[in-house]
């Protein structure tokens, strides 16, 4: 299969392994910031082809897992209201607020419906013009044109019984609020998805600023071989710069188009990440002309407060500072089936990669 099968060649991948032993003479530390980069590394048992001088972290790369309780909390706040429909994604659904997830909510009577798109929740709408239908939008810059799109159609069509509550959020502030936290990294394996709407650019800050290399990495075991073996390079001859490993499909400005669409619809905010607390400018609202299907203006909502669960480190996780393994609730009353934390729900939780290719490692 073009794209796949060439990127998994066996005797390629052994030989970027190869090279990465010999080049490798230092200590290094690479962070991920993507959930599909996180379960490539396990389920492809990457790790057993690099030394143990490599380091690989996982970072906040899983949109569901670093949305806050708070963000969950209004959105069964607005499904326990009358005439209400939530239409959300899958791996949303379960995901625990301060006392419930909107799984328990729909248990107890509130209409909650899985889509695929924001596109197919506007539909929901359309055809149900009697309920008020909100889309609680997630994710990074990869899935905010779907959302803003969704909303210029909203606005177009005139569909007042939709609005979007977002938690759309952009990532390099939360690259900068890891190495400012005190984590020490040599360099970032960047997000191939988000890079392809944004291009690379955003990364530059990073080699500039804090002398951290960057390469933004495809997802197939060739692409983050390869790119470990860029970075190492950039740390041995310390060249430290943004680099593009996964070029079929990004490019310096990334797709123009796209942001376009985002900078129409969406303007920046604080915002609030699970692990970090507020992150100036790091998330996307919608402008004041989409005020009309913004439910963060059209509904008046309690005033919430994060009280995460203790036991759960969740949030130390997503910053690298602790493995799953470190968690004394994983593999044991936190597991897939009964996630206690975001990071177990998703399938680009840093918990659920490690629990669900566990057995590879073991292997390896």
């Amino acid at each position: 299969m073009k794209f796949i099968d060439e990127y998994r060649n066996r005797e390629m991948v052994k030989r970027l392994a190869s090279a990465i032993r010999y080049e490798a003479g230092g200590h290094y530390r690479f962070m991920e910031v993507c959930g599909s980069h996180t379960h490539a590394v396990r389920r492809h048992g990457l790790l057993s082809l690099l030394p143990a001088n490599i380091r690989l972290l996982s970072g906040p790369g899983c949109p569901v897992c670093v949305s806050d309780q708070s963000f969950i909390d209004k959105i069964i706040y607005l499904a326990g209201m009358k005439g209400f429909t939530i239409t959300t994604f899958g791996d949303l659904e379960r995901v625990p607020g301060n006392e419930k997830s909107l799984a328990s909510s729909r248990e107890e009577g509130a209409d909650i419906r899985i889509v695929y798109s924001p596109l197919e929740a506007l539909d929901i709408a359309a055809k149900n013009p009697k309920r008020e239908v909100v889309f609680p939008a997630i994710g990074f810059e990869t899935t905010a044109p779907a959302t803003a799109i969704t909303l210029q159609k909203a606005r177009k069509a005139n569909i007042r019984n939709f609005s979007v509550l977002s938690a759309h959020k952009i990532m390099p502030p939360a690259m900068h609020a890891v190495i400012d936290d005190g984590i020490k990294i040599n360099g970032y394996i960047c997000p191939g998805h988000v890079s392809s709407i944004t291009g690379s650019k955003i990364y530059n800050v990073f080699p500039e600023k804090y002398h951290v290399a960057a390469v933004v990495a495809g997802f197939e075991p060739m692409d983050i071989l390869q790119s470990v073996l860029m970075l190492v390079r950039q740390v041995n001859y310390r060249n430290f710069h943004t680099e593009i490993q996964y070029k079929r499909a990004v490019t310096v400005d990334g797709n123009s188009i796209a942001q376009d669409v985002i900078n129409d619809v969406f303007e920046e905010q604080d915002d609030i990440w699970r692990g970090f607390g507020v992150l100036p400018k790091s998330g996307l609202k919608p402008r004041e002309k989409y005020s009309n299907w913004n439910a963060e203006h059209r509904f008046d909502f309690p005033k919430y407060n994060s009280v995460p669960d203790t036991s759960c480190i969740c949030g130390e996780i997503l910053k690298g500072k602790k493995e799953p393994e470190d968690c004394m609730l994983f593999g044991k009353s936190c597991n897939p089936q009964h996630p206690v934390g975001a990071c177990m729900v998703s399938p680009e939780g840093c918990c659920n990669a490690h629990f669900k290719y566990q057995l590879h490692e073991l292997q390896d």
